[in-house]
């Protein structure tokens, strides 16, 4: 039998800078924290008998590190004998968390917790100075590339123009804009302080009035991330590539966020021993990894299609994390999808990307969607740097 999904929960996606970011003096123990003891009050004595809580978080540092899957449990005053534990597999993380609980549940038949936290204003993208990203020599020695220049090898590779990929960016902006407006996140936790004041109770990433014409004048910035010798020991793969496009900018990428998100999943009868009634059952999932392109996405949810016995015209809703706009066209060519059944609300590029949650966050705006239109399958597929993905196919159930 599949594992089912009771609840997914996340916070607004607050801006990632230290400067004005709206959940930027919380840190991330307490935001994430905050959603276990929301479920607490969802579902009360549901920490009694969790067998597993796992937590995507990409910088675990500072603030983010000793465990902060584990930590946040404690913060909400769940009981010490509950397992917690933290994963990266860089911004596939939070997804791949709740993969990975989703099987402990079907195995074990019991009730897990996956999800995910990112506060990139209180701890920057690299701060941890890993290897891949720090020792440059390293780097080309495992043929890895800044994500960046990877996004703009895919356009160079696939023929994704810079008009094409700032259009898309329009269109994330727009979905998102409107999505806010009439309310279709109900999975959102507002975030409120030590004090019971409100924080913030809507995604606070979003652009509005954003147009194609407008992001057609904005400097490619990221050109400068790699170095001539980058570019060169790139193109030294990739004999019939003259040169690599920079169409990528800040409004055509995944903003900075902080956030964080919480998926509770059972056994069906785990499910029905505590009297929960699912959302919706996970029919498979995939991890993949792809080298250089940052394309595995592609490859993560075709695997998952073929476990799940789908295809991709079977799939209502897809919600790919729409991260530099030439790897969402990618993708979207790769399975020739129709765009009002892709990202319909927006993604990424304009809600934001907080690294460790976006993939469980995913899920519970997939959810939303396929509740709001009564519609049966959905895709969650989140790619990230040095070539991780993870995907997952969710049947909805009806009450």
């Amino acid at each position: 039998m599949k594992p089912v999904i009771i609840d997914a929960i996340r916070t607004p996606r607050g801006r990632g800078s230290a400067k004005g970011g709206a959940l930027s003096d919380i840190r991330a123990a307490d935001l994430l924290g905050g959603l276990f003891a929301e479920m607490s009050r969802r579902y009360p004595g549901v920490e009694t008998v969790m067998g597993d809580t796992l937590i995507g978080c990409v910088t675990q540092v500072g603030d983010q590190g000793s465990n902060i899957g584990k930590v946040a449990s404690l913060r909400a005053g769940w009981p010490a004998t509950v397992p917690g534990a933290t994963i990266n597999r860089f911004c596939a993380s939070g997804l791949s968390a709740v993969n990975a609980v989703a099987a402990q549940a079907q195995i074990n038949d019991s009730m897990t917790i996956g999800g995910g936290v990112e506060m990139m204003s209180r701890t920057p993208m690299f701060a941890d100075d890993g290897v891949m990203f720090a020792d440059k020599d390293f780097a080309r020695s495992v043929q890895s590339v800044h994500p960046v220049l990877g996004a703009d090898l895919v356009a160079s590779l696939y023929d994704i123009s810079r008009a094409d990929c700032d259009a898309y960016a329009a269109l994330s902006q727009t979905r998102a804009e409107a999505a806010r407006a009439r309310g279709a996140f109900p999975s959102i936790v507002p975030v409120h302080d030590a004090q019971g004041t409100l924080v913030l109770d809507q995604d606070e990433t979003i652009r509005s009035g954003v147009t194609a014409g407008k992001l057609a004048v904005l400097d490619p910035v990221f050109e400068k991330v790699g170095t001539k010798a980058d570019v060169d020991a790139l193109l030294s793969l990739f004999p019939d590539l003259d040169a690599i496009q920079h169409v990528h900018h800040a409004g055509n990428a995944p903003a900075m966020a902080d956030g964080a998100a919480l998926v509770l999943l059972g056994s069906p009868d785990a499910a029905d021993r505590q009297g929960l009634t699912p959302r919706a059952r996970i029919l498979s999932t995939a991890e993949a990894n792809v080298a250089i392109t940052q394309t595995g996405a592609v490859d993560a949810s075709r695997l998952a299609l073929h476990r799940a016995g789908l295809d991709a015209g079977d799939i209502d809703l897809w919600e790919v994390r729409d991260s530099f706009a030439a790897v969402t066209l990618h993708y979207v060519r790769s399975f020739d999808l129709d765009l009002d059944m892709f990202n319909v609300n927006g993604s990424s590029i304009a809600l934001g990307h907080p690294m460790g949650a976006t993939g469980a966050m995913l899920i519970g705006t997939l959810l939303d969607e396929l509740d709001a239109r009564d519609q049966r399958y959905g895709l969650v597929a989140i790619a990230g740097a040095a070539g991780v993905a993870s995907a997952a196919v969710i049947e909805r159930l009806t009450p």
